[in-house]
């Protein structure tokens, strides 16, 4: 039996159909989808979503209407992290500059390795017309378009010229959504007159499909290095990565630090893995992270890192391990990350390799004065953090104090975004996370401007949370849009929005390289000088919020900002709190480092300074062989 559709309908059909499961739970793997429409798909898919509309099924394909198309591929980012990858969003674009808006988008899913769903519209696959609007006409070959950008940002990547190649690019495009070690973009390009063709296909397409989430168990010889070189370590130390949390492996991590006495510190994405207050937790790694869990890691003799990819963020572009003898051990559902550092190497999910360890190393135990040494090192480090929250800085706060009323005002269980700038480095440093998903700041691609629509995918996907997406006034001028979407939608988010008069982060590093903060403030040209270090710009953030559609309250103090943040939280819509902040204020030092190349010859001082700083640095630099 054979069911006529067009192209489009069919696509449409199939991913109603799908779903995941993990222990013994289903989903829909595909519970929606977002998109902006043009000609490239208004005739195709958006005639079939709205087909699957009016079906009026539970098992439809509902539709958001997006204001931007990265931003959308954000929000799927933001949706399939909350859902520990175990399910994805489609977005779908328009032809030529519509879909290209989402390479960037492209480009952070596969590189945080998250499950996205990606339908760019194409060329006449007849080429009838062409070359039609929007199209790019290469010299070499007509099979070319725009399209093919995506290829090197997706995990795959495929292209639909007839009818019949659609299930099994369908079939491949489930595959790795649902793989733990491949996923990231999965991008099927659509020539638009192929969506609107209409083909007789057998109806078992249209079935449902259940994907199991893998959960590779680790091979019991690869247990038994592991274990024998950490029954050894004296100071070992765990670094969890995101792959803790994805496999849901807190609880057996936390077991195991327990069992062991085994200090965890955490990366960017790991962040929560073990509560903050944890006896062993010591906080972020590397050159964003904490002064104990950088001593830690200069003094370990075992690394046992756990779901990382081992970032120069998180190595300090390797300086952070000083230990002539240290080994790594790295237990990662991905084999190219489990032999990084010339490590050994447990290939498995997170949370069996983590309950085989735990099994193997019963009995094991750090030593009582290294456990007292560690949790001395946090305990100093709490007071450190204490003082940054209550800076009392003048006239305007620091960052760090509104970090820390977002961090008291936020319950437990609600939800911290951020992405760029200086704040993923002040929030690892110094946010206390107290749920394993209150923490969420996308620092694989650390793109400007995913907070607020990464925030609200995570919402859409975690409704019961409250979501804070804190942004600082140079990303937020970069994609705003989303509010509109937030508001059509009655999405609630709560956006901190930080004002420090241009890009905070990259004006303290431009210092640091000596180019004593060049073109990174928002400040009119000087006439008389010819430079833009004229008088600050009047940018007025808060009435551009308010013009979307949110909700504003303005601030000036810390003292008004916690009361707004407050109300803020209680409120039903989606509601910004503006406060500016003095990009100059005092943060604690990570005691780390990070590798940022300064010019080998200047004219300026200050870069000669800073070359020679450099230098010095570079010393310490090490490749584990």
């Amino acid at each position: 039996m054979t069911v006529r559709l067009t192209v489009a309908q069919a696509l449409v059909r199939f991913l109603t159909q799908q779903y995941s499961e993990r222990d013994g739970t289903r989903e829909r793997l595909i519970p929606g989808c977002f998109g902006i429409f043009g000609h490239g798909n208004v005739a195709g898919v958006g005639q079939a979503l709205l087909e699957e509309e009016r079906r009026g099924q539970p098992d439809r394909l509902p539709y958001h209407l997006a204001r931007n198309e990265q931003a959308m591929v954000h929000a799927a980012v933001g949706f399939a992290r909350m859902r520990n990858r175990r399910q994805a969003l489609a977005c779908t674009a328009s032809i030529g500059p519509g879909s290209t808006n989402m390479l960037t988008g492209a480009a952070l899913a596969t590189i945080n390795r998250m499950p996205v769903l990606l339908l760019p519209s194409d060329i006449f696959a007849t080429r009838v017309a062409s070359p039609v609007l929007q199209e790019l006409e290469d010299p070499r070959s007509y099979d070319v378009s725009v399209n093919d950008a995506f290829r090197p940002l997706s995990r795959f990547f495929d292209r639909i010229w007839r009818p019949e190649q659609l299930p099994s690019a369908l079939l491949a495009a489930m595959r790795v959504l649902t793989d733990p070690a491949e996923t990231g973009a999965v991008t099927l390009a659509l020539p638009q007159d192929v969506q609107a063709q209409a083909f007789d296909w057998p109806e078992d397409l249209f079935r449902t499909r259940v994907w199991p989430l893998a959960r590779p168990v680790p091979e019991p010889e690869a247990i038994s290095r592991a274990v024998a070189i950490l029954r050894g370590a004296r100071r070992p130390l765990i670094i969890a990565g995101g792959g803790v949390l994805y496999s849901e492996a807190q609880d057996a991590l936390r077991r195991l630090a327990t069992d062991t006495g085994i200090p965890v510190a955490d990366t960017q994405a790991g962040k929560g893995a073990l509560a903050w207050d944890h006896p062993q937790a010591v906080g972020g790694v590397g050159a964003t992270g904490s002064a104990p869990a950088n001593a830690l890691a200069a003094g370990a003799d075992v690394i046992l890192g756990i779901g990382t990819r081992y970032s120069d963020f998180t190595t300090a572009s390797r300086t952070a391990f000083q230990n002539p003898a240290v080994r790594f051990v790295n237990l990662n559902v991905a084999a190219f990350d489990a032999f990084k550092e010339a490590g050994t190497a447990i290939v498995a999910d997170a949370r069996r390799g983590l309950e085989a360890l735990g099994t193997e190393l019963d009995g094991y135990h750090v030593e009582a004065g290294y456990t007292a040494h560690y949790q001395r090192l946090a305990a100093d480090w709490a007071a450190v953090t204490d003082r940054a929250y209550h800076l009392g800085h003048r006239p305007l706060p620091a960052q760090t104090e509104v970090i820390g009323a977002v961090n008291e005002i936020a319950g437990p269980r609600d939800v911290v975004v951020q992405a760029a700038g200086s704040l993923p480095g002040d929030l690892q440093m110094l946010f206390r996370s107290r749920d394993p998903k209150q923490y969420h700041v996308e620092y694989g691609y650390s793109c400007m401007g995913y907070e607020i629509a990464g925030a609200l995918g995570i919402k859409m996907a975690a409704p019961d949370r409250e979501v804070f997406a804190m942004v600082g006034d140079g990303s937020y001028l970069m994609m705003a849009q989303e509010i509109v979407t937030a508001v059509s939608e009655g999405i609630k988010l709560v956006i901190v929005l930080i004002d420090n008069r241009g890009f905070a982060s990259i004006g303290s590093l431009s210092e640091s390289v000596g180019s004593q903060r060049f073109g990174t403030q928002y400040r009119y040209r000087d006439p008389a000088s010819g430079t833009l270090d004229g008088g600050y710009l009047p940018v007025d953030l808060a009435a551009n919020a308010e013009s979307l559609g949110a909700d504003v309250l303005r601030t000036r103090t810390i003292e008004e900002f916690r009361t707004a943040l407050g109300k803020a939280r209680e409120a039903a819509r989606t509601t910004v709190v503006y406060i500016e902040t003095d990009p100059l204020a005092p943060v604690p030092s990570s005691e780390s480092w990070w590798d940022v190349p300064v010019a080998e010859t200047a004219g300026l001082d200050s870069t000669r300074r800073a070359r020679e700083a450099y230098e010095q640095a570079k010393t310490r630099q090490r490749s584990y062989l």
